[in-house]
């Protein structure tokens, strides 16, 4: 705790990626090493903590409202917001009486400036950097609460792929990673802490080494881990296509606990579309990705996300991504309708989908995703699969096997335990199960 802080109930809120929530746990360890309480966000408290996020106009208007919220709860309370809304529009975050404004940079410093504030009791601070001439790793613990099984590391920050329709690259700046033998002695130390999983994450950890001496990729970062704590299941990230190639799956086939599971960023599976993206591959490079996955891996997740309705998007070009996407057979889809984002080429684009048109093309894409899910979940049916227990929830014990499946079965203290499962059947968009050894559960 900094000399003269007050020790005061914090709350916080998080919205947005895995990124945002790593920060977030970053700053609550942070606090509590200060002596601050951490408490539920929707009671009283003296501080509230906006983790922000800006990837679409909903996510601006989820920030608004729990700003909103916090202020009209507690009027002395001192707001802050800090994340990537709070980059790119300072100014609206501050016209809704927030009282410290700051980016996605500087969480430490953020903090620094709460406790500033509470000491002063009063004031407002604004506090937001160029995100653009950002190039040092902002080095933050990993990790979690009590009681996690998996924890998110931090490995990259920033993005210079400057697709047209997103803003990440200005709320974020370019291309930052943690160095290996930095990331090989985080993952010790989660393993020394009892967590039974890492997952590798970042804006786009497929960059990861750009701006590091020795010409070292990912793969790099992923050997260097999975050495580090042997013990440990370590998971990746969202990847860019480009990273699938003969030599990274070669060598990732040939790690032991690298979890087969791989999301990969797909938006559009119709050629003209990535085009005006500015997407760095075509369907064709993409489906060569999946392939090898599949290749070197015995029934890998492969997980991807789209956006649907995005400018020039025609009802052909949208036919061609439902079609490309049944060839693909992805086990899982995150789809979204395409959000318009000020600042960004692709909002000046002519061909602006109606919302009643992006909103019929997402249910579609939705629909054809459970579709796809539920034959890979039938596929799993009569296997024996490792699973990783995290939490009881409605009376049975849930976690996930390696390549990313939701497995329920009835335990008694599972938490934190590897165990192997025999899948009996499905339950909605997860998978039942019973001990493959009688009496481990």
């Amino acid at each position: 705790m900094r000399k003269g802080a007050p020790i005061v109930d914090i709350a916080i809120y998080t919205l947005g990626c895995k990124v945002n929530q790593v920060e977030t746990q970053a700053m609550e360890r942070e606090l509590l090493r200060r002596g601050h309480a951490l408490v539920p966000f929707d009671g009283p408290a003296d501080a509230y903590i906006v983790n922000t996020c800006t990837v679409t106009a909903v996510s601006d208007k989820k920030c608004r409202n729990i700003l909103r919220r916090a202020r009209k709860r507690a009027p002395g309370a001192v707001v802050a917001a800090c994340g990537c809304y709070a980059q790119t529009d300072p100014d609206a975050v501050a016209a809704l009486g927030v009282d410290l404004v700051s980016g996605s940079a500087g969480r430490l410093a953020f903090l620094d400036k709460l406790e500033e504030l509470l000491r002063a009791k009063g004031g407002q601070v604004i506090h937001v950097d160029s995100a653009l001439a950002r190039r040092d790793f902002e080095r933050l613990p990993a990790g979690g609460g009590a009681g996690r099984t998996r924890a998110m590391l931090k490995v990259e920050d920033g993005c210079t792929n400057f697709c047209t329709y997103c803003i990440i690259p200005y709320a974020r700046g370019p291309v930052r990673s943690l160095p290996l033998a930095e990331a090989e002695a985080e993952a010790g130390r989660l393993a020394a802490e009892g967590y039974r999983e890492v997952v590798l994450t970042g804006i786009e950890i497929s960059s990861w080494g750009w701006d590091l001496e020795g010409g070292r990729s990912l793969i790099h970062l992923v050997e260097g881990v999975c050495a580090a704590a042997p013990g440990l299941r370590v998971r990746l990230g969202s990847l860019e296509p480009r990273t699938i190639t003969e030599e990274f799956c070669r060598r990732a086939a040939a790690l032991p606990n690298l979890c087969p599971h791989f999301h990969l960023s797909l938006q559009s599976g119709c050629d003209a579309t990535l085009a005006r993206m500015n997407r760095k591959y075509d369907t064709s490079r993409y489906h060569k990705s999946v392939e090898l996955l599949r290749g070197y891996f015995p029934d890998p997740g492969i997980t991807t996300d789209l956006i649907a309705g995005s400018p020039g998007e025609s009802e052909e070009e949208f036919a061609q991504t439902l079609a490309f996407v049944e060839r693909c057979a992805f086990t899982s889809i995150h789809v979204f309708p395409y959000s318009r984002r000020p600042g960004t080429p692709a909002a000046d684009m002519p061909g602006q989908v109606p919302k009643e048109v992006k909103e019929a093309r997402t249910r579609a894409a939705i629909a054809l995703g459970a579709e796809l899910e539920g034959r890979w979940l039938e596929r799993q049916i009569g296997r024996t699969l490792p699973v990783l227990f995290e939490e009881e929830k409605d009376g049975l014990w849930q976690g996930h096997t390696p390549n990313y499946a939701l497995v329920r079965t009835q335990g008694k203290d599972l938490h934190n335990r590897l165990l192997d499962v025999r899948i009996t059947g499905r339950m909605g968009d997860a998978l039942a199960g019973e001990p493959a050894r009688p009496g481990s559960l």
